[in-house]
């Protein structure tokens, strides 16, 4: 490895494969002379942009605390720490190493941060040694086949037309799995059978998913700060739609950003120093790629915090001034606004009414459909999960067996093998036609934003259940606990009715925003020159908390907000979309609930018996290295985690150790057909859409028998909302007993019929609690 200095005593090591390609290249005068000078460049406007917003951001915060806000409060609980002691899942593949072109067996471990580390061995995990390398997978896109990974990695060069060519590596097997950056270093991994692709492939894009999530929203001040300076940066460029590269952490953010107009420049200064056949120059290109972002990372690290520093220490004089002057600033911006609004409100309706208000509908409509479906999906598993739990605690109704179960259900919202038929129904979202003219250069971003969401609403969700259960157990014991268990179902169940339909009018709302704000600011921007003059009605002293660009931004935002709102009130009342109207209010209808909202996450195993066999288990196997470390410690290793093992009958298992070496195809030849025929076996799944397990009840269909009616008056739907809410504690009201049938009454006949007839009894029960839970949410 090869240090090389980046400033502030900062290294970047770089391994000696891509020392030696950027000797040859000359890469190291090429990146000092413009990868230096651009990032400074970037980062230098971005912090004059940052130190504004900052100190807007900072007042924003300051008139909230003020004011208040009008927030709907949640039914649901939320989980604080969600995956506490928890890991994602851990295994056994192969990796294809750069340096010695070998597929070697590792050892992946995905910790709660979701981060991708790898080790040489299990054993190097179990000693918890530092492990060989860590992805962080913002940014990254997951492949399933050589021929996806060509097909983005073709348009990598200029002047190359060859698309189909053959790749710069052979799989070990016909199950690869590649993470593909547009920047940063890719990453080669196979696997021995398909079902194990494609639960690697699941947990790896929740990693994806996860690390794309964007900033804390716990940061008041900072997170609005930063993504208003990027924003700015960009739109200055002359970029005003969505950037999938908003994802990572600040650091990795600003690389984007920087890379963004770097790339093409380095590109046509290094392609000509390339020399070799075409896999050999894509290789090459990457490994420059790569040492190119990490040299650009370190400096935007470096530089951030700096800025960071700066405006940290200011916080507190520019808080205090806040604090004094808040009416003044307050009066001074609402009359800086008006003038604002004067002048650009008459060009905004203008062009509202023409380029705006005929395209709400359709895009509303393209929205909604495939949230409702994944939202639907999210409550059917919750409900399906809840229902198993029933029918095996009926045969065995014992606190052991319920805690079993909710050992199992507690970590449902992050096990993306059984979210995954819920994700996959946003996938469904499309926004085709509208990229050109709204400048939306794909719907992944809204689509993970959906996803990220459905989880919460999970998380959400049995973090609730477990709660109220818990407290059912407690001050009930164990009699009759399918009853118990069913009223903690109905609870929850509205509840999550009702969060979930705030959150996605919330959703499409920002959602909307997101489309067309961009586009108006294009727009208007032959305006926006023309706002400096209104500076000079700001008083100095409130100049660092009152920006013309962000006021222009704001009337601009409220001229297209009532339509937004206005759109999504009319989707509110048609009930197919299953959304609760805005006059339907449910505030304090369970004041006791949120008593146990500070609660930690249920430790059902060590609180019903369940504990001792992983005790004994520690015990057992308590020596390690020569040494015998207490229980405590071996249990602390022994983390539990959400995804199972894959266990696969009569195939073999990946051994722990990584002496298992595949060895790697040093020269492939440039047009060889055989390489691709090969890899054949691996690209059925092209597509990029992974199979789910279809175990469990079929797609849940609202079909009542009553008749849809998309008008029918808002105060009989507050009054059958408010009716089946009232039995939120305590016993069940009359409407919803008769919605539900007597679970344990029914099933104890299934048990007494013979085989046949006890299926189709069961069934029969399954389609009724299916029909009921349907009528709920409709």
């Amino acid at each position: 490895m090869v240090p090389l200095s980046v400033g502030r005593g900062q290294d970047i090591r770089l391994s000696s494969k891509i020392q030696a390609v950027c000797d040859k290249t000359g890469l190291f005068v090429i990146s000092f002379s413009l990868d230096v000078a651009r990032t400074g460049k970037v980062i230098a406007e971005f912090g004059r942009l940052y130190e504004q917003q900052y100190a807007v951001a900072l007042f924003n915060k300051v008139r909230f605390d003020v004011e208040g806000g009008g927030t709907l409060q949640p039914q649901l609980l939320h989980r604080k720490i969600p995956l506490e002691n928890k890991a994602i899942f851990s295994g056994s593949l192969f990796q294809y190493l750069e340096e010695n072109k070998k597929w070697r067996n590792h050892f992946l471990s995905i910790p709660d941060s979701h981060d991708v580390k790898y080790y040489d061995s299990k054993a190097s995990h179990d000693r918890l040694l530092h492990p060989k390398g860590t992805i962080s997978c913002a940014g990254y896109k997951v492949l399933t086949s050589m021929e996806q990974y060509l097909n983005l990695i073709s348009n990598s060069l200029p002047g190359e037309e060859r698309v189909g060519s053959s790749p710069f590596l052979k799989c070990a097997t016909p199950y690869p799995l590649i993470m593909w950056h547009p920047y940063a270093r890719h990453y080669y991994f196979c696997v021995t059978t398909e079902k194990e692709q494609q639960k690697w492939y699941m947990v790896l894009q929740d990693c994806v998913r996860h690390s794309n999530n964007g900033l804390s929203d716990e940061k008041k001040v900072q997170t609005p700060a930063f993504t208003n300076a990027v924003r700015l940066y960009r739109q200055a460029q002359g970029q005003y739609g969505t950037w999938e590269m908003m994802c990572g952490a600040p650091s990795q953010i600003l690389s984007n950003l920087v890379m963004e107009g770097l790339l093409s420049e380095l590109r046509d200064l290094i392609s000509p120093r390339l020399k070799g056949k075409l896999h050999e120059r894509q290789r090459n290109w990457i490994l420059i790629s790569d040492a190119v972002y990490s040299l650009v990372q370190a400096q935007c690290q470096t530089q951030y915090e700096a800025v960071l520093q700066k405006c940290e220490a200011n916080r507190s004089s520019l808080e205090a001034s806040i604090r004094t002057d808040v009416d003044q600033i307050i009066t001074s911006k609402e009359h800086v606004t008006n003038k604002i609004r004067a002048v650009v409100l008459p060009k905004a309706e203008k062009l509202l009414k023409v380029s705006i208000q005929p395209y709400i509908s359709s895009i509303l409509e393209a929205l909604l459909e495939p949230t409702s479906r994944g939202f639907f999906e999210v409550r059917e598993v919750f409900f399906r999960e809840l229902v198993d739990m029933s029918k095996n605690v009926l045969n065995e109704g014992t606190k052991e067996m319920v805690a079993q179960h909710m050992e199992k259900i507690s970590m449902l919202a992050f096990h993306p093998v059984k979210m995954c038929s819920c994700y996959e129904k946003v996938m469904q979202l499309s926004l085709e036609g509208l990229d050109q003219r709204f400048d939306i250069s794909s719907p992944s971003v809204f689509i993970q934003r959906v996803q990220i969401l459905m989880r919460e609403q999970m998380d959400n969700a049995v973090y609730t259940f477990e709660q109220i259960l818990h407290q059912s157990l407690e001050s009930q014991g164990g009699e009759d606990l399918c009853k118990t268990i069913q009223r903690c179902q109905d609870r929850v169940i509205k509840k999550f009715d009702y969060d979930s339909s705030t959150v996605r009018k919330c959703f499409f709302r920002e959602a909307l925003l997101q489309i067309f704000i961009p586009y108006i600011l294009k727009q208007l921007n032959p305006c926006f020159v023309s706002l400096p003059r209104f500076e000079e009605l700001i008083f100095e002293d409130f100049s660092h908390f009152i920006l013309v660009e962000n006021i222009f931004e704001e009337v601009v935002l409220q001229s297209v907000m009532k339509d937004i709102i206005m759109a999504v009130k009319e989707a509110a009342v048609q009930r197919r979309h299953n959304l609760y109207r805005d006059s339907i209010v449910l505030s304090n209808s369970d004041p006791n609930l949120h008593l146990l909202g500070d609660n930690p996450s249920i430790d059902w195993a060590g609180q019903y018996g369940g504990d001792q066999e992983e005790v004994d288990g520690a015990e057992n196997d308590a020596e390690y290295n020569g040494e015998v470390e207490s229980v405590t410690s071996r249990k602390k290793k022994r983390m539990k985690q959400v995804v199972s093992l894959i266990q696969t009958d009569g195939t073999a298992v990946l051994p722990s150790e990584s002496c298992l070496e595949v060895p790697g195809v040093e020269d492939i030849p440039e047009e060889d057909g055989e390489g691709r025929k090969e890899n054949g076996a691996g690209e059925e799944n092209s597509e990029n859409k992974p199979l789910c397990d279809q175990n469990g009840f079929a797609s849940l269909k609202a079909s009542t028998g009553k008749p849809e009616d998309d008008n029918e008056p808002e105060e009989q739907q507050k009054e059958e909302f408010q009716a089946t809410e009232s039995a939120g504690e305590g016993e069940e009201s009359q409407a919803v007993a008769e919605e539900q049938p007597s679970s344990k009454q029914e099933e104890s006949e299934v048990l007494l019929l013979p085989p046949a007839a006890a299926a189709q009894k069961e069934s029969e029960i399954q389609e009724t609690s299916v029909a009921a839970g349907a009528q709920r949410l409709k």
